[in-house]
């Protein structure tokens, strides 16, 4: 009887652990990201603005993106997109010196906004490509909070900074480090190209390799757990009915 006992409770030790471990490895909440996530200062860079849909039944259907108005840049570019409109927001801001200019106007804002009939539905996702710059050499990061709204009304404000102990926020804003140009100069390139798209629909229904990745690795920990506390328990019921029958 006393193996009996400590067999059932490893199994049932065993089937929690095996649990929780397949619980960590799942994703956490997706959010708006900038890809890749770090350019050169002074240069220009390609930024794809990676946008998933999180709620199960509406669709998103406007991305407004803010520069940040202490870090004005010189130039921003859209990549026209199938279905949606890109605006392109200027406005007044303090005076600040760029390559030694004077800019008292910059681009505050870029706002996609989806045309009817086109949205992006639940289980997808977008990217919103821009170039910007020239991008600022007297800081370290670009912090771009962005807006999602959905066809239901909903609002989403990916708006916080980085943490400075390095935790996650619950709303975190998609942020571009800078790092020294290599050799000193000014790169126009950006680091690695995000990935070209192709009509909104295609992007939306395959997703991205990395995401389902993840998604399975953590629904087949989930699995293998489940396997474990049930291979378990059959070998407790055997030494019982084992146990009974002699």
């Amino acid at each position: 009887m006393s193996t009996n006992r400590f067999l059932a409770r490893s199994a049932n030790v065993i089937a929690v652990s095996g649990l929780a471990l397949a619980l960590g490895a799942a994703p956490a909440m997706a959010h708006v990201s900038a890809q890749p996530e770090q350019a050169e200062k002074g240069g220009h860079a390609k930024i794809a603005f990676r946008v998933p849909n999180e709620d199960p039944a509406a669709g998103t259907v406007q991305v407004k993106v803010t520069l940040p108005e202490q870090y004005p840049l010189s130039s921003v570019r859209t990549k026209p997109i199938p279905g949606w409109t890109a605006q392109v927001e200027k406005g007044p801001i303090a005076p600040v010196e760029v390559e030694g200019a004077q800019v008292t106007e910059a681009v505050r804002s870029i706002t996609w906004t989806a045309q009817p009939g086109t949205r992006i539905g639940p289980n997808e996702f977008h990217e919103f490509e821009a170039t910007l710059g020239t991008l600022p050499e007297n800081t370290d990061q670009l912090v771009l909070p962005t807006t999602q709204t959905y066809d239901n009304g909903k609002v989403v404000e990916w708006n916080q900074p980085p943490a400075p102990g390095g935790e996650e926020p619950e709303h975190p804003a998609p942020v571009v480090q800078l790092v020294a140009a290599e050799g000193g100069g000014h790169s126009h390139g950006g680091g690695a190209p995000a990935p070209e798209q192709g009509e909104h629909q295609a992007a939306g229904q395959h997703g991205s390799s990395d995401d389902t990745a993840r998604y399975l690795g953590g629904a087949g920990l989930l699995v293998g757990a489940l396997g474990v506390g049930v291979g378990a328990g059959a070998l407790v019921r055997g030494r019982r009915s084992g146990g009974d029958a002699s």
